[in-house]
């Protein structure tokens, strides 16, 4: 068996170019789509993650906003951008890179954010929209995985799903989501974490794995029912190199699995570029 690659480049694509559509009309009404980044100091991958957002939203027709700060910036600086996007408004919708700095509360500047601005779909506030099953910005890699596998008809509704990992970016929302009665989702939702003893047992029982715990290599053949589908969404930089949480061989037992580059990472940037459009259509 060689399993199906799940090619978040295409079914991103497709959404963006939905986007566009959703993007011409916001602007026959007089309005724009602007997207806004705060990144704060000088590591690499998420410069790079920053940049990649940018260069999607131009080629979309999304305006986008950015402000740079260095690494010695204090909390009082940061949260000083953070009311300045609040409170522009040619700015619907934006976000703070993580990580920042050591000596930085980043729970404090995250609830800074408007709630009706905040692109991740992390603020509590929106977190809570989740819980409720109520309309908002979902959190963008979950979202971006329930789409990934609605393109390719996975099925999830009524089957075991297994997410391995429950961070608050991946992990515990993806839960919550895959949970509901919501298209593509509706699942027995099994959360696991790297100190479960014997996690193989369970993950043999899914139809569906999710590794989200940013360990390298940690889903092994082994552990996947044959014909599951499996999504790489943790990964880990080794130097320069970036590791997904399947291990090699992984593809020879699945029935649809993630690359190790170009699944689930194109996927939430199309979802957080869908936050910002949404964002945009509901302005008055």
């Amino acid at each position: 068996m060689s399993a199906e690659l799940l090619d978040g480049n295409r079914v991103a694509g497709e959404i963006k170019m939905e986007l566009v559509d959703r993007i011409e009309r916001v602007s026959a009404n007089g309005r724009s789509v602007g997207l806004g980044t705060i990144l704060v100091g000088d590591d690499g991958p998420s410069a790079m993650y920053v940049n990649m957002k940018h260069e999607e939203c131009q080629a979309i027709g999304i305006q986008s906003f950015s402000e740079h700060l260095p690494s010695t910036a204090s909390q009082a600086d940061i949260e000083a951008v953070v009311d300045r996007f609040n409170a522009n408004p040619e700015i619907n919708a934006f976000l703070v890179q993580l990580p920042l700095p050591e000596g930085i509360n980043e729970g404090q500047v995250l609830l800074r954010v408007n709630p009706d601005k905040d692109v991740d779909g992390l603020h509590p506030t929106n977190l809570g929209r989740l819980v409720m099953n109520a309309p908002g910005p979902l959190p963008c890699t979950p979202a971006g995985i329930v789409e990934l596998l609605r393109a390719y008809r996975v099925p999830v509704e009524g089957k075991h799903v297994v997410i391995i990992g429950r961070g608050l970016t991946i992990g515990r929302p993806l839960a919550l989501l895959m949970a509901m009665r919501r298209p593509g989702c509706n699942a027995a939702v099994t959360v696991v974490h790297t100190g479960v003893d014997d996690m193989g047992a369970l993950t043999r029982s899914a139809d569906v794995i999710v590794a989200a715990a940013g360990v390298a290599g940690l889903v092994t053949p082994d552990m996947v029912k044959p014909g599951a589908a499996v999504v790489g969404a943790g990964t880990t930089f080794v130097g320069k190199k970036l590791l997904s949480d399947l291990a090699d061989g992984v593809a020879d037992v699945a029935g649809w699995i993630t690359p190790r580059i170009g699944g689930v990472g194109p996927m939430t940037r199309a979802m957080l570029l869908a936050n910002a459009v949404l964002a945009a259509e509901k302005m008055p």
